[in-house]
């Protein structure tokens, strides 16, 4: 029996993009079609170094295995957050976005290990939600004053998910991907934990 369930649920790429220089901040450069493992994003690669986000279970710089390859962000989660910020639209390299995907509900809360699959074959794996970070709300500030103080509330739980290719081939704009999730019921004891871990 498969681990995973084919869901009835597509997302349409409307948005490609690399973040080809990190040092130079966080801006994507648009692409229309990607391959191979999305070549040349500097998220990429198999191990990365340990940041503020893992800070509880490595010192920041410890070599790990690299899950955040990919930021997959929501179109209509994108424009609510616009909404909110007072802005006409969020350009997807402002925030570093790697693809971006319209047509499944709520997605930035996909469960872990959710994957999307492309036409031709290609397929990320989903990690987990990419939480808002003040790089993201630096760049936004730089496009509207006042609007980069608020962008970390109003992305709250829309920021997208973080992902990596587990099977590599070509992406295209108006492609659609099928969102498969694990077939795994919620743990019963998360509210817990939760209150556990404050």
């Amino acid at each position: 029996m498969p681990a995973l369930i084919a869901t009835l649920f597509y997302g349409e790429i409307t948005w490609l993009g690399a973040v080809t220089n990190r040092g130079a901040g966080l801006r994507a450069q648009g692409r229309e079609t990607v391959k191979t493992g999305f070549e040349g994003e500097s998220h990429g690669g198999l191990t990365r170094r340990a940041c503020a986000r893992v800070s509880n279970l490595y010192p920041r710089g410890t070599e790990i295995r690299n899950v955040r390859q990919l930021s997959v962000l929501s179109e209509e989660e994108l424009a609510t957050t616009a909404a909110e910020l007072g802005m006409e639209r969020i350009d997807p390299t402002w925030v570093g976005a790697s693809l971006v995907l319209s047509g499944i509900p709520d997605f930035t809360h996909v469960p872990p290990s959710s994957r999307l699959q492309g036409e031709s074959g290609t397929v990320l794996t989903i990690d987990m939600e990419n939480l808002p970070c003040s790089h993201t709300a630096r760049e936004i500030e730089a496009e509207q004053a006042g609007a980069g103080t608020g962008y970390k509330a109003a992305a709250r739980g829309r920021r997208g998910v973080t992902a990596r290719v587990e099977r590599e081939g070509v992406l295209r704009l108006g492609e659609k991907l099928r969102l498969l999730i694990p077939a795994q019921p919620s743990w019963s004891h998360a509210e817990r934990a939760r209150v556990a871990g404050r």
